[in-house]
């Protein structure tokens, strides 16, 4: 089960977690093995982490974890719907970010 941020619990769906990186990911040179590994990597990490109940905040930070490690903007684009960008200064400072890491 995944626990929203409201409160409300729902079914884990795979195929849900790999819609949002593709999502993410579109017209970008990312390879669907690419995505498909990171979404099992994530199932993998939070399988070891968490007992049946998993809060959807725990699963959108290793999806962002792992795009910024595969493609900048992907992860900018997952950021910005997950972390809900009001402004075009939160997408500015979460790019200043990227910079700062890298």
């Amino acid at each position: 089960m995944v626990i929203k941020r409201d409160g409300r619990a729902e079914d884990f769906s795979r195929d849900k977690l790999l819609a949002g990186i593709r999502k993410a990911c579109q017209k970008r040179p990312v390879s669907v093995k690419r995505m498909e590994d990171l979404a099992a990597k994530i199932l993998e990490d939070v399988s070891e982490k968490f007992d049946r109940e998993v809060p959807s905040l725990a699963l959108g930070e290793r999806v962002m974890e792992g795009l910024r490690e595969i493609d900048h903007v992907a992860y900018v684009r997952f950021a910005s719907v997950y972390r809900r960008f009001q402004e075009a200064n939160d997408f500015v400072n979460a790019v200043k970010k990227l910079e700062e890491q890298s």
